[in-house]
């Protein structure tokens, strides 16, 4: 199943603050634009993404609501070649002191204008500010890998042991170094997560939608809203602890 995760979706409070934000920092560009009577989409990455790298998608709900955070979701990663520069050149930019690199070696974390979590992780491969990775947190981490190589075949790209905490990398066989990976963050303390609304899903690129979802379905996928409820446009699976994952096509 050619399944390239082609995008990460969070909502923001303020859409022309959250674009400054990320336009001005992280030399983000406009990708793509889909205005609703109720809501804006904006998807936005480097310059020079790769033709498999993620785009980050903003949704902005015309009614002034505001989110929680929860902590269901982690961050999303970006790369680039020196995390001691690279942090210090937002600082210097006004950025908010969140997590210094001399505190956290190797990587170092920012957040944007609604408190999304962004970690700097240092990589030879890619655009400059383009996404690694999400983080999700999970309660068991053996469901969801078998949930993500069972549904979507990935394997396992890297993975971090410590004392109190696992982390679990993966992505679909043979995807670039380039494209973004689903990291599994799980906690040997037994901890239950709230989701929140401030993120939205993962999206998951399938050269068919139909062909795709039925593959789904037929892998015992949870059948959340399927394409034709989404007027055949894309559809929505959810993980065993209910993050939501859209799937789209090209």
């Amino acid at each position: 199943m050619d399944a390239t995760l082609d995008h990460v979706m969070m909502r923001v409070e303020d859409l022309d603050e959250s674009l400054d934000w990320y336009t001005t920092h992280l030399d983000y560009e406009e990708k793509g634009r889909w205005e609703a009577d109720t809501f804006t989409n904006v998807f936005l990455g480097p310059e020079d993404v790769h033709d498999d790298g993620a785009l980050l998608e903003l949704t902005y709900n015309h009614d002034g609501r505001s989110y929680t955070m929860g902590d269901g979701w982690g961050h999303i990663a970006v790369r680039v070649e020196d995390v001691n520069d690279a942090y210090y050149e937002l600082m210097d930019e006004g950025v908010e002191d969140y997590r210094r690199p001399e505190d956290n070696p190797g990587y170092a974390f920012v957040k944007d204008p609604d408190g999304h979590e962004i970690e700097i992780v240092e990589r030879d491969h890619g655009a400059r500010w383009s996404i690694d990775h999400t983080m999700v947190r999970v309660e068991d981490a053996d469901d969801h890998l078998g949930w993500w190589s069972r549904k979507f075949e990935y394997e396992h790209t890297g993975r971090w042991e410590a004392d109190s905490f696992a982390n679990y990398f993966m992505k679909p066989e043979g995807a670039p170094e380039e494209a973004m990976a689903v990291e599994l963050t799980y906690n040997y303390d037994g901890r239950s997560y709230e989701l929140g609304d401030a993120w939205g899903h993962l999206a998951v690129r399938v050269d068919d939608l139909d062909d795709g979802w039925d593959t789904l379905m037929t892998r015992e996928a949870e059948d959340y809203r399927d394409p034709e409820s989404c007027d055949n446009n894309y559809a929505f699976t959810k993980d065993p602890d209910g993050h939501e994952i859209e799937v789209v096509t090209s």
